[in-house]
């Protein structure tokens, strides 16, 4: 956790006030509801998207944030909260972050409710305030990551993914929240600006980076105790295995297509995979990749003077690269 203190250093004062914050913008009028959005908000991660948010406002501005800031940062948190809970549903999923999911405890339809209920809550806030440029990229987002999702059910049911339509698919699912995270950063202290298209992009890169390194989770990491091969089981096309497929002769794509599609709960066979992947390449290619939407995350951040923020980003940026789990 040393490197996020670092990273939350500029914005601590931010991070507290708008923890206060959140749990307001939470608030509802039955007993039920609050039950379970305060087990929500005291099982929180390392709040990544509201540090987005706080850290490229102050950037962009010489450290200025407003009540705008504030707003953006709650709205990203609710959605971002709405899509967790609605995510565990769809993946059947009784854990999140070690501890039950709201399906597990509450079942699968106060917890669809309890998603709905926040976004309903994350799209108020900006309307009841006249942030309709921020709602506009939140719903962008909403948008792209439910067609994200789908897209790749889609293609993982034909196991047809080329690059393209892999960083397509991440992209849609993963780097467009992170995008709007920054890109409402810099809108709510300068709206309209050129500020907003440029950390929108950036905000993409990192997001790119950060779901390859997910990808090489899977092929073995022991200090994250996570067990190798998930989305191999569950046929995720990931890069490594992507890479792989387009680059082996026929015959090993056929074998390689028919272990992922007819062998993925055989442990043996899926080991296989993992070790036939990392023989031929799969994962320092995939490296080699997220170390490139990594340098041009940094090069997006070289128009902006020196500042403890501009740092903080700089941090983040190899952060996401970097980590163990």
């Amino acid at each position: 956790m040393k490197v996020i203190s670092k990273i939350k250093q500029p914005i601590e004062q931010e991070m507290e006030d708008f923890e206060k914050r959140f749990r307001q913008s939470m608030s509802s009028q039955v007993a039920l509801l609050n039950r379970i959005t305060h087990y929500v908000v005291n099982r929180k991660g390392k709040q990544m998207r509201p540090m987005f948010v706080f850290l490229v406002a102050k950037m962009v501005s010489e450290g200025s944030v407003n009540d705008r800031t504030y707003r953006g940062a709650a709205v990203i948190e609710l959605i971002h909260t709405a899509t967790l809970v609605h995510d565990d549903i769809v993946d059947d999923s009784n854990r999140r972050r070690g501890f039950f999911s709201i399906n597990a405890l509450w079942k699968n339809k106060i917890a669809v409710l309890v998603g709905d209920y926040l976004l309903s809550k994350g799209l108020l806030l900006s309307i009841d305030n006249n942030d309709f440029d921020l709602l506009k990229i939140i719903s962008v987002a909403v948008r792209e990551m439910s067609e994200g999702e789908l897209l790749q059910i889609e293609k993982a049911r034909r196991l047809d993914i080329t690059e393209d339509v892999y960083y397509d698919i991440i992209k849609k699912k993963t780097a467009t929240l992170i995008a709007a995270c920054c890109s409402l950063g810099a809108a709510s202290v300068n709206p309209n600006s050129d500020d907003v298209t440029l950390m929108r992009l950036f905000g993409e890169k990192i997001g790119m980076a950060f779901q390859i390194k997910d990808d090489l989770f899977d092929y073995g990491n022991t200090a994250i105790g996570k067990p190798t091969g998930i989305d191999i089981k569950e046929q995720k096309m990931t890069l490594p295995l992507i890479y792989t497929l387009n680059t082996v002769s026929k015959e090993d794509k056929r074998w390689l297509i028919n272990s992922v599609k007819n062998h993925n709960k055989d442990k043996a066979r899926v080991n296989k995979v993992i070790e036939f992947v990392k023989e031929n390449g799969g994962l320092e290619y995939a490296v080699m990749q997220m170390k490139q939407f990594q340098k041009e995350a940094l090069a997006l951040l070289e128009k902006f003077p020196p500042s403890p923020y501009k740092e903080s980003l700089e941090l983040m940026v190899n952060y996401v690269i970097e980590r163990k789990k």
